[in-house]
């Protein structure tokens, strides 16, 4: 018995041969698809345990999609991944309901256990996550210049094993 059903969006075909093939051997049911099109007619016609998508997508942003998604079906989470790999583009999936944000290239490991993680999740619990969630786990905000200055440098320091503090005035 399959442990669950994942919708797969990506327009990069070697991309969705990885994950199929990846989710396929740890026991996940798999459909794929090229565009966001298709993958919203699944999603709106009730199928799939978890999306995972990519950001650029030839017919719609995935950024697009996401709220449709959350709207349609409130406790289905997406993962989002993307080879535009910047603190923004974690910053817009998580203001936009993504379960988890992963940058490519990624570890297939990481990606099962992010999609063993969201599926064992009670379906309330889905719906209540960003609401028990600590502020220190909620998005930055903010678009002053200078917040703009703090999110370029995180983008550079995203590609590094270093902890940063952010310390100023509020």
């Amino acid at each position: 018995m399959p442990l669950g059903n994942i919708l797969v969006a990506d327009d990069d075909s070697a991309i969705r041969t990885v994950l199929n093939q990846a989710l396929s051997r740890a026991g996940y049911t798999v459909r794929l698809t090229s565009n966001a099109a298709t993958l919203w007619r699944w999603v709106s016609d009730g199928e799939g345990d978890l999306v995972i998508t990519d950001v650029v997508m030839p017919d719609e942003n995935a950024f697009d999609l996401l709220p449709r998604i959350k709207r349609a079906r409130p406790d289905l989470p997406v993962v989002v991944m993307s080879a535009q790999n910047t603190f923004m583009t974690a910053i817009r999936a998580s203001e936009r309901g993504a379960y988890e944000y992963l940058p490519k290239p990624f570890d297939l490991k990481e990606l099962i256990a992010v999609v063993g993680r969201a599926l064992s999740e009670p379906r309330g619990r889905r719906l209540d996550a960003r609401a028990d969630e600590p502020v220190e786990n909620m998005p930055l905000v903010g678009r002053s210049p200078a917040m703009q200055d703090i999110y370029r440098v995180l983008a550079r320091l995203m590609q590094t094993d270093l902890t940063v503090m952010i310390a100023g005035e509020s």
